[in-house]
């Protein structure tokens, strides 16, 4: 119930997050979501500086790790808005704006992961 609890309070945080970022930098005007491209590469270099930790030494306790990965990032970090933003950049026949969002969110958030891990192992 403890783990359930943890996750719980940590996606709340990391939702609330998104939500403000998205808020403030999703663009109405020219339809580009800046927001959660941030929110989600952010959360992708966080999940591998957390994840690196955990890994080094067990740096982290599992709670922690609960808390902050599964709950917070998980929280934070959205799928489903950028699948759905990639929905309306085809159905508006948008291509380029599709390639250039998909690709860079992929290729950016694995080199955040990846940089994020890497990170972990200089503490």
């Amino acid at each position: 119930m403890k783990q359930l609890v943890l996750v719980f309070i940590g996606g709340g945080f990391g939702s609330v997050l998104r939500f403000t970022i998205g808020k403030f930098l999703n663009s109405p005007e020219d339809g580009i979501p800046y927001g959660t491209f941030l929110a989600n590469i952010l959360g992708s270099l966080l999940i591998g500086i957390i994840l690196g930790l955990a890994a080094k030494h067990e740096a982290l306790s599992q709670n922690y790790t609960l808390l902050l990965a599964t709950g917070f990032c998980g929280g934070f970090t959205t799928f489903s808005a950028f699948a759905y933003e990639n929905h309306v950049f085809l159905k508006a026949g948008d291509l380029i704006t599709f390639a250039v969002y998909t690709i860079g969110s992929f290729v950016i958030g694995f080199l955040a992961v990846f940089g994020g891990m890497e990170l972990a192992k200089l503490w």
